[in-house]
This record gives structure tokens, sequence and C-alpha cells, in this order.
């Protein structure tokens, strides 16, 4: 069956509340950026709002982008209006500012799922990635939203640790396996780096990011030694490991007429300014915009020229530029 350029309104959305963010980590645009303001660079409730209205089809909105969530001035009156329309809300959080009160109304706003970003199992490697958290810090925050569900009797929101898998933590990540089943952290998910940034300028604006991912991309060799340590203590330990692959092994074709990427069929990025963009891998408002929701309802720009033509090349022997240095687009992700 081949997939249709205008398919029916996505059930998903990924909102960036916030452009602003208190830590400059080493493989984020962010650190590369002038500082967001985290007032002006934030998402309002009305704007949301107004996101929601325009696609009543969303079950599932994912409360993040570039910047920290909790930085947004209007995170808890987001979550509430999401969760007043029956839809599951949830977001990844760098944890530096998850205090005890914050992880209760996380808890009580019936939050579905917090996703933690941890790089390093030891401070050295985590705060050298993560420039501005503290590795203790955000451990005691963590083990308290764990108590704060524990003392509440409640299954939410799930809790995992996120780690980007690079040369500078690669040895750590059995033992970060072991740091989320001593926490009572039931799941890990490791990942790639998200994009190599080689449809971008190598003197331009983001030769940084590109020539940082470039030293710190992991090996076919160094991936597998390392995905194959933390799987072992993972099946010992009985922690849900998510890895992504390797590189060596077969890789998984879609079928004749089905898109090799399908996050512009199922899901759509919103910036905190309202630029849409066909997901959050992307890393740049000015990359692969594909309308605004300030200019036109979300339907238009979702069953627009531009969105049409971008999904076109994903079906085809010629995907748009910005996909090609993907980890997703790439199944290395």
């Amino acid at each position: 069956m081949v997939a249709s350029v205008t398919p029916p309104l996505p059930e998903e959305l990924q909102v960036e509340v916030t452009g602003a963010c208190n830590l400059r980590c080493r493989m984020c645009l962010v650190r590369y950026r002038p500082p967001v303001d985290r007032v002006r660079g934030s998402m309002t409730v009305a704007d949301f709002r107004r996101i929601l209205d325009s696609v009543p089809t969303v079950r599932r909105v994912t409360l993040q982008g570039l910047g920290e969530p909790l930085l947004a001035p209007d995170l808890f009156p987001m979550i509430d209006e999401a969760r007043r329309r029956g839809i599951e809300v949830g977001f990844n959080t760098n944890a530096t500012l998850l205090s005890r009160e914050r992880c209760e109304r996380l808890v009580d706003a019936g939050v579905g799922w917090l996703h933690v970003s941890v790089d390093g199992a030891t401070a050295a490697t985590f705060e050298h990635i993560r420039d501005g958290a503290r590795f203790d810090k955000v451990r005691r925050n963590l083990a308290t939203l764990l108590a704060v569900k524990r003392a509440k009797s409640v299954h939410e929101p799930r809790v995992q640790l996120n780690v980007v898998a690079m040369r500078r933590n690669a040895a750590e990540l059995a033992d970060l396996v072991r740091l989320a089943a001593e926490l009572g952290v039931a799941r890990c998910w490791v990942q790639n780096l998200s994009h190599d940034f080689s449809d971008t300028d190598p003197a331009g604006e983001y030769r940084e990011i590109r020539a940082f991912v470039a030293r710190e991309a992991l090996g076919e060799w160094e991936a597998a030694t390392a995905f194959a340590d933390a799987r072992e203590v993972a099946d010992a330990l009985g922690v849900e490991l998510r890895l992504p692959n390797a590189g060596g092994e077969a890789e998984v074709l879609p079928a004749e007429g089905e898109p090799s990427c399908d996050w512009p069929w199922r899901s759509a990025y919103v910036t905190h300014d309202g630029h849409v963009q066909p997901c959050c891998m992307v890393m740049g408002s000015d990359r692969a915009r594909l309308g605004d929701v300030h200019d036109e309802a979300f339907a238009e720009i979702w069953n627009g020229a531009a969105y049409r033509e971008f999904r076109a090349g994903l079906l085809g022997d010629t995907p748009p530029a910005v996909c090609r240095g993907c980890a997703a687009y790439r199944r290395r992700f």
C-alpha cells in the first residue's frame, strides 16, 4: 500500500514549550546559540490551546524541544489543558529543577511519563557532557520523584533514564544501567547522537555542533562493545534496556511505497514560536520549516504543499537533504 502525501491529522504532537535551558549540553544546539529568555522564549498557554483546538485528533503530546520544560512559565497550565481534553502528556527533563514541590505537582497533574536525561554514571563524565548540571543533585531529585510516586501509590509518571551514547560515556553505559536499577527505574533508553549536520555548511553556523558530532559519534566496533556490556548488565538486573542499531546490523528497508521515516505521517513538531517542522531531529527552527501556526491553521500546514513535497521526498530515492544525516532516517537512532 502506497503511503499518501496527505495523511489524516496526527494523533501525536511534540510541542516545544520553551527554547530556554539552564544547561549547555555539548550535544545540544542550545550550547552553540545565544541564550533564550525563558519568558519571551516560551509558548503561552493561549497559543498551546489554539494548537490543540486545531488538531482535535491528538491523543498524546510531548511537551519538549530544545529547552528545559520545567523553565516554561505556563508548563503546568498546559499540562492541565491537555489532561482536561483527555490527552496524555509527558516530557524529557534534565531534572536539575525537579524539586519536591514540582514532583508533587507533576504526579498530581496526571503526567503520563517523565524521561530523565543522564549521560554519565560518574560526576566527571556527567558534568562534562551536561555542562551546568550537578550529578549528585540530579540523582537526589530523581530519587525524590520516585519517593513521591511510592508515597502516593501511583504508577505514573512512568520514569526512564535517557542516555545519549557517545565516545565520552560509552564505557559507562553498563554502569548507567546499574544506576537505573539502584534507583528503582525500570527502563533505560540509549540512543545515538541524533544528527550529523552533514547537510549544513562546514564553515557555517552549525560548524561547532557538526564538529562535535564528528568527534563523538560511536564507531561500529565501539558501539557494539559498549552495547553488549550494557545488555548483559540489564539482563542480569532486570532493567528494560533499549539500544540503538550499532551500525553492523542489516538495514531494515521499508516496504515498497512506504516511507523511509514515518514521522511526518504520524506526528509533527511545533517550536515555542509556532514554526511547524517534521520532527525534533531536525534541531534548528531555521531548517525544514513547513509552516507557522500564527499564519495558518495546523490542518492547512499539514496538508499544504511544503508538507506534501517533504513526504514525497521520503517516499522516493532522494530524501530531503536534512534527513540524510539523521540517525532516525539511517536507523541508527
